[in-house]
């Protein structure tokens, strides 16, 4: 048990070493400063940017920024469900999969462009290896693409840049970034076991003499962007738990410290940008903290076990129901914070199978989205709460509330409001429409507090982009396609279009000098008392829910 502590420590202790390292890395990217692979990709992304007829040094206005990139995803998203749709007709379709319902198809589309990957479908037996590469495999980067696009938009305007040209952002994220670590880390994960492959499914027979299918297909490579892009759906429906997708804990390592490595570093970048390394460390150290607090919670939860279970066993042993035992109790804590965390939504055990306490801190992290959050949009929410402390403390002690020398004002307020405001709303309304219905929609499996957790996991995990999901839902419906790809397209594109707006906003205001009445944001002060906002208004907003759901069950546990 104490190995399963050392093992989180040790995970935790390279992603703090990786993280300044690829931020400054990230920074020097996107400030088009010289990097390792600018001789071989430089005449690359000239081609490219000739092609697509922009320039490389063209600066957009925010309404430009985002009208590229909205117009980009709605002609990717329909040439997707396309593929989709018709994939009975187009090659690599060695199982002779059929098409699917609509709905389905339409789920998918939405889910996989925003970055979501929420599966209403079993993987193995519903798209054809041309869907899932060609189609699906080109979401992941470009999904992923996006957000990071949006954060580095967001940390520009904040510093007084202009917010620059989506289409060179987009280009580069993909080329410099996405690319070139999903090959390495691919052929990692193949020199580790997992399968690279074309060919069908494989027919084999049992040591009892029967016939077993094997599913495969190329693994790899769409194993490591679903997770260093966030992107969580499997390969597999057992996802990551599945030993083709992950077969060892030197995969499961590796898969973890992916899903961390680019939302830890876009606050250092950010701390480059503005040139202030002491506001990265704090609040890189806050989130940090409470993302160490959420691990210790579960990790407490899962080793002392389920009540229950101990007392029919008179044992003390830990929860590992659902659980991978190649993994054990601490590397699936550790997955389950980190997915939730980071707005991945891949899973190396059953999310389901957790202790209340553990679907409390998985909750928790959806509905903050800033621990570490997703792909770039995270690092946006994490400054949208900065703006709001940096508001509230200023009313409070009667200063004009500032950011670097920009003043913050009813534009950026009304803006940082919706941003904060549409996850909820997205959550909490579908979520009562579900449950006022709850045999006719919700399809819920596990009647009582847990069946209200299922529910509200389902649209927040859809809201937040994440994909993950308590399952036991009966969620392969018309009413869980449709309602779900509603949150998840209102919770991607809101908050986009105002992070954008308010990037542009924050770029064109005038700098005022630093006086004694400026209120300074890189004070252990400060950044406490912006934790302490960001837990308040997270906790508040979701206390019901949680009462209701993992609260509620937690107690009926104990009793």
């Amino acid at each position: 048990m104490g190995f399963g502590f050392i093992e989180i420590i040790l995970t935790l202790c390279i992603v703090i070493i990786i993280a300044p390292r690829l931020g400054k890395y990230i920074a020097n990217i996107f400030l088009q400063e010289n990097t390792i692979l600018d001789p071989i990709l430089n005449p690359v992304e000239k081609i490219i940017y000739a092609l697509i007829g922009v320039g490389k040094h063209t600066e957009m206005t925010g309404g430009q920024y985002l009208r590229a990139l909205l117009s980009t995803n709605l002609v990717m998203g329909i040439t997707v469900y396309s593929i989709l749709y018709y994939q009975t007709s187009l090659p690599w379709n060695p199982n002779r999969l059929s098409s699917n319902n609509w709905d389905l198809v339409l789920h998918t589309t939405i889910s996989f462009l925003t970055n979501t990957d929420q599966q209403h479908y079993n993987p193995e037996n519903t798209f054809s290896y041309f869907s899932q590469t060609t189609a699906l495999g080109f979401l992941m980067f470009t999904s992923a693409a996006t957000g990071l696009v949006v954060g580095i938009a967001f940390i520009r305007g904040l510093s007084g840049r202009k917010l620059g040209n989506f289409y060179v952002d987009f280009t580069r994220s993909i080329t410099r970034i996405l690319l070139p670590i999903s090959i390495i880390g691919a052929i990692a994960l193949v020199i580790l076991g997992v399968p690279q492959t074309l060919q069908g499914t494989l027919l084999v027979e049992t040591l009892e003499g029967r016939s077993q299918y094997l599913a495969r297909g190329p693994v790899a490579s769409w194993e490591m962007i679903k997770v260093l892009g966030e992107n969580g759906g499997g390969f597999f429906t057992a996802n990551s738990a599945h030993p083709y997708e992950n077969p060892n804990p030197a995969s499961n390592l590796l898969e973890i410290i992916a899903m961390l490595a680019i939302p830890t570093s876009l606050i250092h970048t950010y701390g480059i940008f503005i040139n202030n390394r002491k506001q990265t460390w704090l609040l890189f150290s806050m989130v940090l903290i409470i993302f160490v607090t959420l691990i210790s919670i579960t990790s407490i939860a899962e080793l002392q076990g389920n009540p229950l279970v101990n007392n029919i066993l008179e044992l003390q042993i830990p929860n590992l129901e659902g659980k991978e035992l190649r993994f054990g109790w601490a590397e699936t804590v550790l997955w389950s914070v980190t997915t939730t965390s980071t707005m991945t939504g891949a899973v190396n055990g059953s999310q389901d199978s957790l202790m209340p306490q553990s679907i409390f801190t998985s909750l928790f992290g959806l509905f903050l989205q800033i621990i570490w959050g997703g792909q770039g949009t995270g690092t946006a929410y994490l400054f949208i709460y900065l703006i709001l402390t940096i508001f509230i403390t200023g009313l409070m002690v009667g200063r004009t509330p500032e950011i670097f020398g920009r003043k913050i004002e009813k534009r950026e307020i009304v803006l940082a409001s919706v941003i904060l405001l549409i996850h909820p709303m997205m959550v909490l309304i579908p979520t009562a429409l579900t449950l006022a219905y709850p045999i006719s929609l919700s399809g819920i499996s596990n009647p009582g507090f847990h069946g209200i957790s299922q529910v509200v996991y389902e649209y927040a995990s859809a809201a937040a982009n994440n994909g993950s999901g308590l399952e036991g839902l009966n969620d392969h419906t018309l009413w869980w396609n449709l309602t779900t790809s509603l949150s998840i397209l209102l919770g991607r594109y809101i908050p986009i279009m105002c992070i954008i707006l308010l990037a542009d906003s924050m770029s064109k205001k005038l700098v005022s000098p630093e006086n004694r009445g400026t209120l300074k944001t890189d004070t252990l002060v400060f950044t406490t008392i912006t934790a302490g906002i960001t837990i308040i208004l997270g906790v508040l907003t979701f206390f019901p829910v949680l009462a209701l759901g993992p609260i509620a069950e937690s107690f009926k546990l104990g009793g």
